[in-house]
């Protein structure tokens, strides 16, 4: 069911990097993206797959982790990504930005869940930087990065009231707690039939 799933599409950090993710997953689930809408039908996002620990080590200092976790600079060795798929947008189309990017991403992340894995959607990118390692050509910008993997850690939705802070945060044990507002709290008016 859609919801198992919303539930378990969490954003992962922590990995168990030593479980390799085959190829055809990944393609796998770009092929679920492809499918998905598109302003104007477009199409204009391209993907950079990577399942090579060689280009992982490449990938992975270009990112930036856990903004509210500011003594926290990503997963250690061991526990880093064992895969990353890269959204990319041809540069002489920019119409539907940024909802085609995001589509694609939560529908990557929710195939992604139902094989078993997990993953991060990071923004936080030194784009130059990745670009020259990767020798993408300048015509592509860089618009998300997926990290994905088996998840190593275990993340706890709490709910909060509107007043209540944002802010996720870790216990001492690791345990990732992220607050989620009431339902209450986000619907701000209704109608319905008399």
């Amino acid at each position: 069911m859609i919801r198992d799933l919303v539930h378990k599409n969490r954003s992962y950090r922590r990995f168990f990097e030593d479980v390799a993710i085959d190829m055809a997953d990944l393609r796998d689930l770009i092929d679920l993206a492809r499918l998905t809408p598109s302003a104007a039908n477009k199409q204009a996002l391209r993907y950079y797959l990577s399942t090579s620990t060689k280009t992982n080590k490449a990938i992975f200092p270009c990112l930036s982790w856990a903004g509210y976790l500011k003594e926290w600079h990503g997963p250690a060795d061991g526990e880093r990504p064992s895969a990353y798929i890269l959204l990319l947008e041809k540069e002489d189309h920019t119409m539907g930005l940024p909802y085609d990017a995001g589509i694609a991403a939560q529908t990557i992340l929710l195939g992604a869940a139902e094989k078993g894995l997990g993953g991060c959607i990071i923004a936080s990118i030194h784009r130059q930087k990745l670009r020259d390692a990767l020798g993408l050509a300048p015509t592509m910008e860089i618009l998300l990065a997926i990290a994905l993997g088996k998840p190593k850690e275990k993340i706890i939705l709490d709910e909060i009231s509107a007043d209540e802070s944002i802010r996720y945060w870790r216990e001492s044990d690791g345990t990732h707690h992220v607050p989620k507002l009431r339902l209450d709290d986000i619907i701000v008016g209704t109608a319905s039939l008399d």
